[in-house]
């Protein structure tokens, strides 16, 4: 497994190291449940080297992003950060990003896990555009500051809260005199920031973030908590929620892709005409609550009127609400064609009892609204 220029930081907070993505990764210090509380109410640091870093330049970069992304790449303004999607030609997705625009280039943030199926892609598709493809992944590191106390520690780190990046937009800036890029972006629903630095910078940083901290109650945070903070604000983990057979449509993501873009991109014929309900959803992904006391964790099967219609892709514990939690895909294929029609609109969902089998028992959940827990982002 690989391992992250800070792993000695977490081993001698106490850190207990499971593997993720090919990475050996913190999945919790102390306790999951008090590190969650903690980022929602004061603030958390957590270790998110393991994510890629891709550069793209060159004459033909907005064109190549053009054609790989369903959002229109022209509309970003710079310094600017955008959620985009990574469809194959069938409108199902290699990956889902984040893409900063800057000067002369774009930073795109890849998953751990899709790192190598990211830049293949990327390759493949670079044929014929003047375009620089440069994996920058194995020089940068990452930190991500989250919490409603983030822009606290990052002033008394000395960049005042004026001079700060506003919600999703980038700054090239120093920290504690070293070069960074700061982001404004997040992953748990919370105000924060994601910092980026060269790799033998990254364990001073980490440290003196912690030590300046110590006044806002940071605390490090591992995988777990960022697994529960990410789920009550209904954001999407590839590798569960969405993969290779997950549209952007089915997986809920439609408020993200523009009807007016008139580039061409992979898969557009498809995304748009689920979009714009021109091609019927064979499936779609819901957020529900549990009803009944069991917790619903990933690929429990899920029942409607007693037929079997999908699975959990992912279920915890919400230590935000105290309730028990999931996102699930639902079949609208075969004998479930009827279930289109009673679950085609989020107001048609909102209430719907579903089943889920857990331990070789029955369960009563009930389809909710996204997010469980409203979003705090700063704007």
């Amino acid at each position: 497994m690989k391992k992250t220029f800070l792993h000695d930081e977490h081993i001698a907070l106490g850190a207990k190291m499971v593997e993720f993505g090919g990475w050996e990764m913190p999945v919790q210090y102390k306790s999951i449940l008090d590190e969650h509380k903690n980022v929602r109410q004061n603030v958390g640091i957590f270790d998110v080297s393991h994510m890629g870093q891709v550069f793209v330049s060159g004459d033909d970069a907005l064109n190549f992003l053009q054609k790989i992304v369903p959002q229109d790449v022209a509309k970003f303004s710079l310094n600017h950060a955008h959620y985009c999607q990574l469809p194959y030609s069938n409108g199902t997705l290699v990956d889902d990003l984040i893409i900063y625009k800057l000067e002369n280039k774009y930073l795109i943030i890849v998953n751990a896990s899709r790192r190598e199926a990211d830049t293949d892609w990327f390759k493949l598709n670079s044929k014929g555009f003047r375009v620089n493809i440069d994996d920058k992944s194995d020089e940068f590191s990452m930190i991500a500051l989250q919490g409603s106390k983030a822009c606290d520690v990052i002033e008394k780190a000395g960049i005042s809260k004026e001079n700060q990046p506003k919600f999703f937009t980038i700054a090239q800036t120093k920290l504690f005199g070293i070069d960074v890029y700061l982001c404004r972006t997040g992953y748990t629903g919370e105000d924060g920031f994601e910092i980026i630095c060269k790799n033998e910078n990254v364990v001073e940083i980490w440290r003196k973030l912690i030590e300046i901290g110590g006044e806002f109650s940071i605390t490090p945070v591992g995988l777990g908590a960022r697994d529960t903070l990410r789920l009550e604000a209904a954001l999407c983990l590839y590798g569960s929620d969405i993969n290779e057979d997950t549209t952007p449509i089915e997986a809920g993501l439609g408020w993200s892709v523009p009807k007016d873009k008139k580039e061409d991109y992979n898969g557009k014929e498809i995304i748009l005409g689920q979009l714009n309900g021109e091609i019927p959803l064979t499936k779609k992904l819901f957020a529900f609550e549990m009803v009944d006391k069991a917790i619903a964790r990933h690929g429990a099967d899920i029942y409607i009127d007693g037929k079997k219609c999908g699975c959990v892709t992912s279920g915890s514990i919400s230590p935000t609400l105290g309730k028990n939690i999931g996102l699930c895909l639902i079949s609208f294929e075969g004998e479930n064609a009827n279930l289109a029609t009673s679950l085609n609109t989020t107001e048609k969902s909102i209430g719907t009892t579903v089943q889920i089998m857990v331990r070789n028992k029955m369960y009563n959940a009930k389809i909710v609204k996204k997010p469980f827990v409203q979003k705090k982002y700063v704007k």
